[in-house]
Parts: C-alpha cells; structure tokens; sequence
C-alpha cells in the first residue's frame, strides 16, 4: 500500500469506530530499543490505545539466528525480559529482529484471534503478518504492506501544545529567535567525528551571535568528546544545552525544542529524529555525518525532493510544507482493517 492509496485518517475517527475499539486490548512488544518502542507506542496512541509495554529478551544463541530458524519463540525468551503468555491481546504491534518470530506466530497460538502489527521489514514473507509498516526507503511491497515517507513517532499537535507549556519557563532567558538542535551520533552507519561536530558548532555560534537562542539537545550517542567542544564553543552564547547527565537533568526537553523552535537543525544519522521533526511543520535543516548507507540516502533524497528538509550550511532560509502526519494516517488504515478482522475472527 503507498501513501496515496490511504485513506484521510479522518475517514476512521468517527464516534462509532471508537466505540467499536472501545475495551479491546493492546501490546506494544520491542527488545527495549527506545526508537522502536517510540514508534509502536506512538501507533498505538493514535489508535486511541494505552497499550501494555512488553520489553523481551532473547536467549543465545537464539538472538543470533534467523526468524526461518526459530520453531518456539516463546521458549527462547530469557528472565532479564517480560514473559509472554495468555490471554493474548486484541492488537500486538511490535518492532525489531527480536520480536519476528513472535509476530509470525501469534496468529496460530491465538487461533486467529490477535490482529498483528510489525513495524519495520521483518524479512520474512509478509503474508505470516495481519499488517507491515515500514518506510519507503526499504523498499519492501506486499498487499499487506503499508509505506510510509520516514518512521512512525509520537509527534502531535496536542502533544506539542503540552510540551510548550512545560518548557517555555526554562527558554525564558533565550532570545525570541529560538533554533531548536537534535544531535544524535555514532552508529551502525555513521560517525559523529570531532571536524563535524566542530563546524556545526561554528556555525550554531555564528548564529547565536546574529541573535539566535539555541535549544540543543544531544544523545547518548553524541559522546563526552563531541560535547565538549560544544559546550566549549557555544560557551558564554545564548545557548542552553540539556544535560541528560547532570544530577538536576530532570525532563528531556525534546518535545519542548521541537514546540518551541522556529527552526531545526538536526543531525541524519536519526530516521525517527528527522521524521519527528519534520512532523511539526517548521523548515527542518539535515547535518550529514561520515557514513553511507543506499536506504539513508533515499531517505533523505525524498525529503530534499518533497522540499521539506535542506541541507544545514550555517544559514536559516525560511520555506514551508505540509507536516508529516505518518502515524495519524497509518492509525487511520489499521482502524478500518482492525474493525473488519472484528467481525471475521474465530469465538473465544
């Protein structure tokens, strides 16, 4: 299914269909992976669901093999994560090598009765799954596969509403011109090297002398040494960086940047980050870093295209777009499939 073949998700919102959803139930099964877990619990709340969260632990070698290989998936989940058994959900959205085999076989050890979600190509045959999700970019089609333009998340207006408020106080103190920045760091595919991080902090000091306030939030990823020279750089600018560390941390402010900010910079090496930003409808300026990969580079080219994201050179043209509203509008078609599998699925 591509984007255009979908309908509004308007088209599903009615009062009946909530009532129809109303006292199903719903788990969102990842190995932990906060990117993962973003997307399925953002799925899920679309739907209008609280679901249950269930991190599982694959056991070696079982970890190592593939979804081909693995009879009882049940039996190779360890104590460090949740155990999963009857009664099974309404709806099971999952994410991650890990959870494939679960996904394939949930159908059978429900007798037909869960409506199973995968975000991400599974690779395996997509007919073992109700419904996949996964970006265009991976180039996977089915009947029962849905494409979406970047990942899934949990950006929404009235989320950004709540986290403006929560966080104006704290931004207070910045100029009115507020630049939002969302680093990420070393992966599988990139790296985040000290000539990289350097020149983006040259020019996100050129622009907080010119007036700018910066908003920066790093990850994990970023590393101490990477934020050292940020901090060091940005030093005595109107520049507030938050601390994940510190003992006085407190609330990521990452939905609050995103709220608050008139521009964002983000570095490319996040699929999840740089579709959130672009969820919010404000000129979204890539950083590459060193590394390649064929689906990252499709990735952004479709964005660059779409004339939603450029490339981040130290300046802030201002343009507009329709925000992404991925997750609204894949919510919208699994509605109207879950309500149909209501009605044809086997008696308790």
């Amino acid at each position: 299914m591509n984007p255009a073949d979908v309908p509004s998700p308007t088209d599903f919102s009615s009062t009946t269909d909530a009532d129809a959803l109303a006292g199903l139930s719903c788990w969102v099964v990842t190995d932990g992976k906060a990117g993962m877990e973003i997307q399925c619990k953002g799925l899920a709340e679309a739907l209008g669901f609280m679901p249950e969260i269930k991190r599982i632990s694959v056991t070696k070698p079982w970890r190592w093999l593939p979804a081909a290989l693995i009879r009882d998936p049940l039996a190779t989940l360890g104590p460090k994560g949740d155990r999963l058994a009857p009664p099974w959900p309404d709806l099971w959205i999952a994410s991650g090598r890990q959870t494939v085999p679960l996904t394939r076989d949930l159908r059978r050890l429900s007798g037909g009765r869960v409506f199973t979600v995968q975000i991400q190509n599974p690779a395996i045959d997509p007919a073992l799954i109700d419904l996949i999700v996964t970006p265009e970019h991976d180039r996977l089609r089915a009947p029962n596969v849905l494409t979406t333009r970047g990942s899934l998340g949990q950006v929404t207006p009235e989320r950004l509403a709540a986290a403006a408020g929560r966080f104006r106080a704290r931004y207070a103190h910045l100029p009115e011109r507020r630049i939002g920045v969302l680093i990420g760091g070393d992966n599988k595919v990139f790296r985040l090297d000290s000539r990289t991080m350097t020149t983006l902090t040259e020019r996100l000091a050129k622009l907080a002398r010119e007036g700018w306030g910066l908003m920066i939030t790093p990850s994990r990823r970023t590393g101490p040494r990477n934020e050292e020279i940020l901090r060091h750089g940005l030093h005595g600018l109107p520049a507030d960086i938050w601390d994940a560390q510190g003992d006085n941390a407190g609330e990521n402010p990452y939905f609050g940047i995103l709220a608050l900010a008139d521009h964002l910079v983000v570095t490319g090496d996040s699929v999840n980050m740089v579709s959130e930003a672009c969820s919010t409808g404000k000129p979204v300026h890539t950083v590459q870093l060193q590394g390649h990969a064929p689906k990252f580079d499709r990735f952004h080219a479709a964005l660059q295209q779409a004339g939603i994201t450029r490339d981040f050179d130290g300046s802030l043209p201002e343009w507009t777009y329709t925000p992404l509203a991925e997750t609204r509008r894949v919510a919208g078609q699994i509605r109207r499939l879950l309500l149909d599998h209501l009605t044809r699925r086997p008696a308790a």
